[in-house]
């Protein structure tokens, strides 16, 4: 590596300072905390950008979320009347290897053009044997913040594999990612229709353009280049973050044309209902090859916006009215194609009641749309909805007028069946409907309570208010509320009242994020801030962090993938290097690691390790991401809270399920004695509200016994007998007719020899 790419901080801050620009300039810079409202750029030495249409802050001294080094993007809004705008991401920045930032060594920035006309900042950072330079520029008038930024390795060794690119995380909005990717997780970007994706609402948008792009991770927010740096090879790799006033991607497609030089012609037209009123703020969606690729936000009845020349399906709608016909349409270059909506209709209304068929009490429910009109322009309306925490199992809402199926689910899916409803929505009326759902399983009156133990509210870039991510727990039917945040507390105090108010537990966590490695700490005590810097942070100190706030549990969040402790470890990545002091390992169902996390856990079980399984969803956005997908269900003894709750987990009193449920003669996690060589008895309680395909009894990692359910019960018992020597572990899984698994904790077995005694005198 030559020597010193980064100078220290300190001097490049004082560069920093030395050339602010003055407060009259169309482009200006201010060293200290971000005038950018909401914003994290809090520090004395940190960097803000602004023009007439944008401002972006850069934290030189402030930590960067989920341990990203410094000199990062951290803050971006709009401008409006001469004054920012509230921040809307998280943190926006290049990541060298699928969020690989270790190992990191020092960051510099300098302010190299300081306005009028143009700001230059370049951030220099080491990652290994490689030099990051990026350079930010935003000129005068510009809506769009350019970026570059070049690799060199000036290792001896190439970098295989690499998957490096620019990212862009909202904290807030919603998201549309690559047009033509769909919900594509992680992959390769073939028949990707663009190279940008999109943050946005009615009054803002952040678009992040990436030419480069051949691989998207993190469902479009990291827009990655696949590839190989040899020794000594430079690469480079342009982007920019373009931000709008509105939720409007006319503005984005017009930029997409400029950079590419794509003939091009222009859409317009009128959007009127049927009374022939204008909609006041049309949209206007266009699909093209079948696939949603972008839209116009209008204004006072009309849309305009520019199209690569080419064949598309146009349909028009607005907040509440329904979708007009769609419409083929072909845009010639240079022509204008005129295109008038008048079919349109007013809003309706929904009324539902939820309640248990048995008892006709109130059901806490979610209510999601399966068929009928569904929204891609997500302020439009939702597509999900949640009975209220007020009046439990009541949902009243505006809706679009058409005809809609919707399921209807309390429980999710663990408890009962979820049921369908058709209503027909007019304009103008309500739709009433009042929902009866069975009931089938009641695991508490056994002792077996569940929690999500991964679940995000709206810090960082979770979107979930608090009220919602409660609304959403308790129709998915946990028996506690828990929220685990990144690096943040901030939703412990209204989450807390809201339990209060319910009268069920709240397990107060956080999601410990360094970039090797994330960890829910569980249950905190009250008003507790995080004391380390988790860009910094070894091991050893974040564990300890953990143990400060008084946590009982430590969990290692999705420990397999990329950024997950045990792969960062196997990588050499991890600061400190292993630290056994955790308790649990995640199986989390937003990522396809489960089996990787079996079979390591079954490993150190071998090993006579007492670590033990969580499950967590790992939701940040309710109304896209369903909570309570898989759960973690512990036995209590006792009265439920989280200390109580917490003990059972880390004893091992527990499993976790996607579906079916499980009640074992011999608790999971407690030790059984038995004689060498001589079968004895393991008999479990099973249940699946979809009915029940098979079960396996597992061994010291290999399935020793299966059972196959030919009639799709649901509810069966079943005991095996096996026979066994020395110290060993016996663990189940079960599987509904769905596919859905629960996995348990293991029996510990220890096969006793009569010992040699002396004999009696």
């Amino acid at each position: 590596m030559p020597a010193d790419p980064c100078i220290p901080l300190l001097l490049a801050l004082l560069i920093a300072a030395m050339h602010a620009g003055p407060a009259h300039a169309a482009v200006q810079v201010l060293v200290g905390p971000t005038p950018i409202p909401d914003g994290e750029a809090a520090a004395a030495r940190d960097i803000t950008v602004i023009n007439e249409k944008l401002a972006f802050a850069l934290a030189v001294e402030s930590p960067v979320p989920y341990g990203v080094p410094r000199g990062a993007i951290i803050d971006v809004g709009p401008v409006a009347g001469g004054k920012p705008a509230r921040d809307r991401v998280v943190f926006a920045d290049f990541i060298p290897n699928n969020w690989s930032a270790w190992p990191n060594t020092c960051q510099k920035v300098d302010i190299v053009e300081r306005g009028p006309q143009q700001v230059v900042v370049r951030t220099t950072r080491d990652w290994g044997k490689v030099t990051i330079a990026t350079t930010y520029t935003l000129r005068s008038d510009a809506d769009r913040i350019e970026m570059q930024t070049t690799m060199t390795n000036t290792g001896d060794s190439p970098l295989a594999g690499l998957l490096s690119g620019q990212t862009l995380w909202p904290s807030a909005g919603y998201f549309f990612g690559v047009p033509g990717l769909g919900d594509l997780q992680d992959g390769k970007s073939t028949g990707a229709l663009a190279d940008r994706a999109v943050a946005y609402d009615e009054d803002w948008s952040i678009t992040l353009h990436a030419p480069y792009m051949n691989f998207v991770g993190s469902r479009s927010k990291d827009l990655l280049l696949q590839h190989t740096l040899q020794p000594g090879e430079s690469r480079t790799f342009d982007a920019w973050l373009q931000v709008g006033p509105r939720g409007d991607l006319s503005p984005v497609v017009a930029a997409e044309i400029e950079r590419g030089r794509l003939l091009a012609g222009t859409l317009r037209g009128s959007v009127t209902a049927r009374d022939g009123k204008p909609v006041n703020e049309p949209v206007v969606v266009v699909s093209k090859q079948g696939t949603p690729y972008a839209w116009s936000f209008g204004h006072d009845g009309r849309f305009d916006m520019p199209l690569p020349a080419g064949d598309y399906e146009i349909y028009a709608t607005g907040k509440g009215y329904s979708q007009g016909k769609p419409v083929p349409v072909r845009i010639a270059a240079g022509a204008v194609k005129a295109v008038d909506f008048g079919d349109l209709e007013p809003p309706g209304r929904v009324d539902f009641t939820v309640v248990d068929v048995r008892t006709t009490q109130p059901l806490d429910a979610r209510i999601g749309i399966t068929a009928g009109q569904r929204q891609l322009v997500e302020f439009l309306g939702r597509n999900t909805f949640f009975t209220e925490l007020d009046r439990k199992g009541r949902l009243q809402a505006s809706m679009a007028p058409g005809s809609y199926g919707f399921t209807v689910s309390s429980g999710g899916g663990f408890l009962g069946p979820n049921q369908a409803v058709t209503l027909d929505v007019r304009p103008g009326e309500t739709a009433t409907s009042k929902v009866a759902l069975t009931r089938l399983f009641d695991p508490p009156a056994s002792g077996w309570h569940s929690a999500d133990l991964h679940h995000h509210a709206d810090q960082a870039e979770g979107v979930t208010p608090p009220e919602y991510l409660a609304r959403s727990q308790l129709a998915a039917g946990l028996d506690l509320l828990f929220v685990s945040d990144h690096d943040s507390t901030a939703n412990h105090a209204p989450l807390q009242q809201i339990a209060n108010a319910r009268g069920v537990p709240f397990i107060p966590s956080l999601e410990l994020s360094p970039s090797w490695g994330h960890f829910n700490a569980w249950p905190l005590r009250p008003n507790q801030k995080i004391a380390i810097d988790t860009t910094t942070a070894t091991i050893d100190e974040v564990l300890g962090e953990a143990r400060r706030q008084g946590a009982i549990v430590v969990q290692s969040n999705h420990p397999f993938i990329p950024y997950g402790y045990l792969a960062s470890l196997g990588a050499g990545l991890v600061p400190g290097g292993f630290n056994p002091a955790f308790d649990l390992a995640e199986i989390n169902s937003d990522v396809p690691y489960d089996t990787t996390v079996l079979e390591a856990i079954w490993r150190l079980w071998n090993e006579g390790h007492r670590y033990y399984l969580s499950g967590g969803t790992d939701v940040h956005d309710v109304w896209n991401h369903e909570s309570g997908r898989i759960r973690t269900f512990g036995r209590v003894d006792g009265p439920l809270t989280p200390v109580s709750y917490a003990e059972a987990v880390k004893n091992g009193h527990a499993y976790v399920s996607y579906g079916p449920l499980i009640e074992p003669a011999v608790m999971f996690g407690s030790e059984l004695k038995v004689k060498p060589g001589v079968p004895f008895p393991l008999a479990f309680s099973l249940r699946s509200a979809t009915g029940l395909k098979q079960v396996k009894l597992i061994g010291a990692g290999t399935v020793v016994f299966t059972q196959v359910f030919t009639d799709e019960p649901r509810e069966a018992r079943v005991e095996f007998k096996p026979a066994a020597q020395g110290h060993t572990w016996y663990s189940l899984e079960v599987e509904d007719v769905a596919g859905l698994k629960a996995h348990s904790n293991p029996i510990w077995i220890d096969a006793v020899e009569l010992p040699q005694f002396p004999s009696r005198p």
